[in-house]
């Protein structure tokens, strides 16, 4: 028996999935099969085999190292792997041991960009059959199970913002790499600061539509294409669909974008802040509501007309605000994506929601016995794993269910109203999530423990650093 039949892996789905792959493989003559999977930062990771081998292993599985999931975003092991349990405290970690690389036969796409090529999103699993417990995939799946126990399905909807610019020095000389390497040099697209004219998106409709129509190629569920207000800044917003597929199209976007632009000679970044003039910030909004199985209803729409939200609705969204603090890091969790969160700006500062209102930071939309209602989340940085800020969501919002929260009322004046604060750095933030018991438990110790050491382990290095603000403050006045 094969590991996928040996631990029963694969769903009659992911079976009839895997037949369709091979013939698709056959009939388009395929060369190569990229296996990757989501890592702790919502990068993808994994190795890219001649398409025979690929096949062969689809059931037994792709060896990868576990030193891919001790790393920061330097892409530095920052856990001790050559000690005793690899400083995970498991004799699984130690020793840059493998795990399996299992294909989910669901996510077999044809890249439109390297037609010769498929790509397949996997999972990780130790050699006995369980699963790693650092998999982020498999964390937001067993999440989304708690919710279909109750005979619910997580829907969400993406709006995205990025920055696209012209690659004038890709910095490729030996001096230039590193750990991490010299930026590039770019340009801008457009000036910026006409928000969604024509004119601005003409000057950038060039790259924009090569996107578009490899994303379309695809098969992610394209909705709109827009310029924002910054400089060489855009948005990319995606159709609402049910469970892990929200999360799976976020990390194939990101990935897909970065490639198509640059073999077109751009970069494109999901960076939330670059430290270029007079550059915007980008955000991530994440648009979100509760279906029932038996019947596709909106859970969160209100059936009274004084009414804006269902009382599971309410109930979920209270979640969502009594711990915005805690899974603020899941939203944002780099260094430079707090500073987004400024007054008066357009993102969020504190834990509030409102009515149709940019400001706060679940801003509410529909209402009674609108099937569109909904909740979203103005939290996050594009930077975001998908996974583990959906995740933080539906935990948050489930807490608010079982324990019958209710939200205070919503905020009009949403920089003036009394409400925690987010978190002002990535510090504070993994702060908040370390003394916060609800995640703690529900997404394991084990785990939460080691999001905060890589974490960690980024501020340390960052701390290391002699910033431009430091030199230019301290080098003459001392």
């Amino acid at each position: 028996m094969s590991f996928v039949e040996r631990h029963g892996l694969w769903s009659a789905e992911q079976k009839e999935a895997a037949s369709r792959l091979r013939r698709i493989v056959e009939d388009q003559d395929l060369e190569t099969i990229r296996l990757a999977f989501p890592d702790q930062h919502g990068i993808l990771r994994g190795k890219t085999l001649v398409a025979s081998e690929a096949l062969a292993s689809l059931e037994s599985g792709c060896g990868i190292t576990t030193t891919l999931l001790a790393k920061d975003t330097a892409h530095r092991t920052v856990f001790p792997v050559f000690t005793s349990g690899g400083g995970f405290g498991m004799p699984e970690m130690e020793g840059a041991a493998d795990v399996l690389m299992v294909a989910d036969p669901l996510s077999f796409r044809v890249l439109p960009w390297s037609p010769s090529t498929g790509w397949l999103l996997c999972d990780l699993y130790f050699a006995g059959g369980s699963v790693v417990p650092f998999a982020t995939r498999h964390l937001f799946r067993r999440v989304l199970d708690q919710l279909g126990q109750r005979g619910l399905d997580f829907v969400a909807g993406l709006e995205v913002e990025f920055h696209i610019f012209k690659l004038e020095d890709a910095k490729m000389s030996p001096e230039h790499a590193g750990q991490p390497g010299q930026p590039p040099e770019v340009s801008l697209l457009s000036h910026g600061y006409q928000y969604l004219t024509e004119q601005r998106y003409d000057q950038m409709a060039p790259v924009l539509d090569l996107i578009r129509r490899d994303i379309l190629g695809l098969g992610l569920p394209l909705r709109s294409v827009e310029v924002e207000f910054g400089p060489s800044q855009c948005e990319f917003t995606f159709k609402p669909t049910k469970g892990l597929e929200p999360a799976d199209t976020m990390v194939l976007f990101r990935s897909a974008v970065k490639q198509i632009a640059h073999r077109h000679g751009y970069h494109a970044t999901f960076m939330c802040r670059p430290k270029l003039p007079n550059v915007f910030a980008s955000g991530w909004h994440l648009h979100q509501s509760i279906v029932s199985r038996a019947n596709g209803e909106n859970a969160f729409m209100a059936k009274a007309s004084d009414q804006a939200l269902s009382p599971l609705g309410r109930h979920y969204l209270a979640g969502l605000l009594q711990h915005a603090r805690a899974s603020a890091v899941f939203a944002t969790p780099t260094i430079n994506g707090y500073k987004r969160y400024r007054a008066y700006s357009l993102a969020p500062d504190r834990a509030i929601w409102g009515r149709d209102n940019r400001g706060v930071m679940v801003r509410m939309l529909g209402g009674a016995n609108d099937p569109a209602t909904r909740l979203e989340n103005r939290i996050g940085e594009p930077a975001a794993n998908p996974y583990l800020y959906m995740a933080s969501q539906v935990l948050a919002g489930l807490d608010g269910i079982d324990r019958a929260l209710e939200p205070p009322p919503p905020a009009d004046t949403p920089y003036e109203t009394q409400a925690p604060a987010l978190p002002k750095s990535l510090r504070e933030a993994l702060d908040a999530l370390k003394a916060d018991t609800f995640f703690r438990e529900k997404l394991g110790a084990g785990f939460v423990d080691y999001y905060l050491h890589i974490k960690n382990a980024e501020i340390e290095r960052f701390q290391a650093e002699v910033s431009d603000w430091e030199h230019r403050e301290y080098f003459e006045m001392f």
